[in-house]
């Protein structure tokens, strides 16, 4: 039991003393750099989704 308080313990010194938080402005261009990333990959995502389908369709069409 005391190597589980220790585990806690030495965690909480480590968050409190030893990591470096962003500031507020670097935490909020973070955010967007994540916002946009996660849209243009997305669209990119959306693009190919959209691509396979019609290539599917057309080999399908191929078979009726």
């Amino acid at each position: 039991m005391s190597k589980v308080a220790n585990y806690f313990r030495e965690s909480w010194k480590e968050l409190i003393e030893r990591v470096t938080w962003p500031t507020w402005n670097e935490l909020q261009q973070s955010t967007v750099i994540v916002l946009i990333a996660t849209i243009i990959i997305t669209i990119i995502i959306s693009i190919m989704d959209f691509g396979s389908q019609v290539a599917l369709k057309f080999i399908y069409s191929l078979f009726k």
